[in-house]
């Protein structure tokens, strides 16, 4: 059909071009966000497992669980003060989510005659 501004010939395929990219673009943040809770869901995981074996006085081991367990290339940071051991693993930033990095704290107090390093 011919209108007064010209034909309307191909403005469907444009139109559709420009919903499908940002149907990509939605599906790409939806599966970064999707691999930012599952990171998050590691982190959390890891460190409290960290924890219990820190607070066992087992550090070594409880630097290799929160490796293991936590999100890969993750930074794991164990300190004790006092009779507290708080554990916390930090995930990679994630892409496509403006540098988010899911981290997770967990806490335990020391078991008697543990001894820390």
């Amino acid at each position: 059909m011919l209108s007064r501004f010209g034909s309307d010939r191909g403005s469907v395929t444009v139109e559709m071009a420009i919903a499908l990219s940002g149907v990509v673009v939605m599906l790409a943040l939806s599966l970064s966000a999707i691999g930012a809770v599952i990171a998050a869901m590691q982190a959390t995981d890891a460190a409290a497992a960290a924890a219990r074996l820190a607070a066992r006085g087992d550090r070594d081991r409880a630097d290799a669980a929160a490796t293991q367990l936590g999100p890969a290339g993750a930074d794991v940071s164990i300190k004790v003060d006092g009779d507290e051991v708080s554990v916390t693993v930090t995930a990679q930033p994630m892409p496509m989510l403006l540098g988010l990095r899911p981290s997770a704290t967990a806490c335990a107090v020391l078991e008697p005659g543990a001894v820390t390093e």
